[in-house]
This record gives C-alpha cells, sequence and structure tokens, in this order.
C-alpha cells in the first residue's frame, strides 16, 4: 500500500514529509509582553487575536483527515497567556468533542510570567501539558527581558510556583547562546531544582541571518560531553534530547530502521493563513516564497494545502535538500561511548550545511542548526517550535507517526 506523503527520499523511497499531520501550531496571539533578543517573531507587538471561527476550522481539519493518531495543538505565540483567559477558554471549545475522544491533546509554550491560579484551572480542565521557556539562573536568563529592558527571571520563577502549587507539571525549554554555552552546569543544577520540572530542552541558539553571533562548533562539542557526562554520573534531569537519541540507538541496533516522513507542521495565524515546516516562519515576508503562505483554513481544509503542497517553493528546497544530507550522512555504530559520538556527530552535522542545501538567497540560507534529531513526537514545539516544549517520559509517550522535520 501506498504511502501518502511529500516528496520523496531517493535512497529509501519513502515520502519527505507526510500527508497527514499529527502536532498542528495554532497562535492565538502573536503578541508577546517579553522583548527577547533571539525572538525571531517579527509582529510579536501586535494586539492581535486568533477568532474562534479560526480554531473551529482547525478541529474540522483534525477531524476530516481522520487519523487514527492524536494530534498534539501546540498553543504558541508570541505568548498564549497574552490572550484574555476567557478568549482563550472559547478557542478550545471546537477541539472539545475530539479532546474527549482522544484525538487531540492540548500543550501549549508559556514564559510564565503571566500565569495565575485562573490559568491553572483551565490548564487543569482541559489537561494541558505545559512547556515553561526559562534560560536559567541570573545572567543565563539575560536575553529573556521585558520591554522596559529589565529582567524577567524572578517573574517566570513565581510563574513555575503556580504551577507547582496547583500540582501542574511541566518542561522547560532553555535557549542555550553563545554567552552562556560554557556555563553548562549552571542551568542543570537551577533545573534539577526547580519543582514540578520534569524535564529540559535545549535548545542551542540557531543563527537566524546575521544579526547574532552563532555558537561555536567546538562550543557545542563541549556543551553536549559536559550533558553526556553529568547523566553517566547520574544527574536525575531528564533531558528530552539525550533520552530521545538514546531510544533512537536502541531501535536502530534492534534492527528497526527509522524511515517515518516528517511532520509537515501547519502553523496556523490568527487569521487562519498557514504555514508549514516550521513555526518560524509565520508572519516572514518574501515575495519570492509568497510569505511561506500555504493556505487559510477558514477557506480550506489542512488536508488539502498539504495535498499540492509540493508546489510551494520551499518546500520543494526542503525535499532536496533532505535528499543531499541523506546522501552523505555518516554514522557510527562502534563499541565505546556510542550515544557521546552519535549525539556529538549529529550536532555537528546538523550545523553544517550540506553542499546540496539550497544555497544563499533561498529559504534556508544563513540558518545553522545545533538541534539534536528528533526521532520522537514533540510534546511541545520546542515549539518550539521550534517549538518544541520538552518531553513527557519516553516510555510514556505513544508511537511517534512521524518524525519532527526542523
Amino acid at each position: 500500500m501506498s504511502v501518502r506523503g511529500i516528496g520523496i527520499i531517493a535512497a529509501t523511497g519513502q515520502p519527505v514529509i507526510a500527508g497527514t499531520f499529527h502536532t498542528l501550531v495554532p497562535q492565538p496571539t502573536s503578541f508577546c509582553n517579553l522583548d527577547c533578543s533571539y525572538c525571531y517573531l517579527p509582529d510579536r507587538r501586535a494586539r492581535q487575536f486568533m477568532s474562534v471561527s479560526v480554531t473551529t476550522a482547525c478541529a474540522r481539519s483534525i477531524e476530516q483527515q481522520g487519523s487514527v493518531h492524536p494530534v498534539s495543538v501546540v498553543w504558541h505565540g508570541g505568548e498564549p497567556s497574552a490572550t484574555p483567559i476567557d478568549i482563550f477558554r472559547e478557542l478550545l471549545a471546537p477541539f472539545e468533542a475530539l479532546r474527549r475522544a482522544g484525538r487531540v491533546r492540548h500543550e501549549s509554550q508559556t514564559n510564565a510570567t503571566l500565569i495565575h491560579e485562573q490559568w491553572c484551572d483551565l490548564f487543569a480542565a482541559y489537561d494541558l501539558e505545559i512547556g515553561v521557556s526559562i534560560d536559567g539562573p541570573g545572567s543565563l536568563n539575560r536575553n529573556r527581558l521585558d520591554r522596559a529592558g529589565n529582567a524577567t527571571t524572578a517573574r517566570t520563577i513565581r510563574g513555575t510556583r503556580v504551577l507547582a502549587e496547583a500540582g501542574l507539571p511541566y518542561s522547560v525549554i532553555c535557549v542555550v547562546t553563545p554567552e552562556t554555552i560554557d556555563h553548562a552546569n549552571d542551568p542543570v543544577e537551577f533545573f534539577t531544582a526547580l519543582p514540578s520540572c520534569e524535564s529540559v530542552v535545549f535548545n542551542i541558539e540557531e543563527q537566524e541571518g546575521a544579526a547574532r553571533t552563532p555558537v561555536p562548533e567546538e562550543a557545542a562539542y563541549r556543551f553536549w560531553s559536559r550533558r553526556l557526562r553529568h547523566r553517566l554520573a547520574g544527574s536525575p534531569l531528564r533531558i528530552r534530547d539525550l533520552d530521545r537519541f538514546a531510544d533512537y540507538l536502541g531501535v536502530t541496533r534492534a534492527g528497526f530502521t527509522d524511515h517515518a516522513p516528517h511532520e509537515p507542521i501547519p502553523t496556523v495565524a490568527h487569521d487562519g493563513q498557514v504555514v508549514l515546516l516550521s513555526s518560524e516562519l509565520l508572519g516572514i515576508k518574501s515575495p519570492q516564497y509568497a510569505d511561506f503562505i500555504a493556505g487559510n483554513v477558514l477557506r480550506e481544509p489542512i488536508g488539502d494545502m498539504l495535498a499540492r503542497a509540493s508546489e510551494l517553493r520551499y518546500v520543494t528546497e526542503f525535499v532536496t535538500a533532505l535528499n543531499g544530507c541523506a546522501d552523505r550522512a555518516v554514522w557510527t555504530n562502534r563499541s565505546g561511548d556510542r550515544l557521546a559520538v552519535a549525539l556529538l556527530t549529529v550536532n555537528v552535522h546538523e550545523r553544517r550545511r550540506c553542499p546540496d542545501c539550497p544555497a544563499d538567497g533561498s529559504a534556508t540560507a544563513g540558518r545553522t542548526s545545533t538541534a539534536a534529531v528528533s526521532t520522537a513526537h514533540p510534546k511541545a514545539p520546542a515549539v518550539g517550535v521550534v517549538g518544541a516544549a520538552g518531553a513527557r517520559p519516553t516510555s510514556q509517550a505513544p508511537p511517534p507517526p512521524h518524525r519532527l522535520p526542523i
């Protein structure tokens, strides 16, 4: 039986991108009360709120695709809790029948500075899984400032305590920058001590054009070597990157090769506009890529957008780049510390632009990434997207139908 999908990996004959989605990223508002120096969102000062008609159309798209796997609806921003709570509750309503049937689960990534008891009540009522964005204690959180240039660490910690007091566990996304990457032990101790923190995702800062200096390759090696040594020394902190890679190596050594297609990750703006593959593309203006818009959910189901996604220039470039990378991927299965070798190799490989990746001027020009390859379904976009908010314990996660592409 043929597998629905977009593009083909020549080496395997398998689709590059899935023709169905299991991660949906609605943006209830593009507004954020913070002004983080590394934020990629162009409209984070605009107070625009999603309407119920948009989430109704999103829920209809989930229902129409009829997948047996649940869809993670990852509320991202902006700052989701900057949405008035009554509006947010209305936005959840169209998904409720699907949630109760086990076909939808809700997740949200937040800076936690606006969290109060009423938000906790809503999270509990709709079983939202929470991811908190914080980069560590003191100066390690220096890039996460409010609009007046003030530090936000104490406000985020207050929010995590409100979550903990309400009995709500959460995961953490920590962005690691060139300024903080060599202070590797400080955030580990900090996150280990945070009440109710279940896991952490370390996102080493990506290069998004020339505005910020990228993390040096050698520093990335040092960082992940320290993380691994911490784990081997018995650290109780769950680190999603290490958990997923250990799972991946175990599965591949057992002879189960992962040819799952990548998640299309439809991301929906407040007005229903949809981009694919990365929430970072939402709001980006580029005439040569038609602003990366795949369609509008108010006018057509997301499934119809995916059916013709191969016509989008940035999608075809993504397929071409993935084929080039697949031809050049080198994996190791030698004895010794294989997890360390594999993890570090993949991190460095992801940071280098493959010779077949699009040249300057294309959708991915000027970007490097140190994110470890994820073969499991994300709990949230480490939304982030890159969104992904951390992950539930791996043993409890359902079998992922697709992989996260970026």
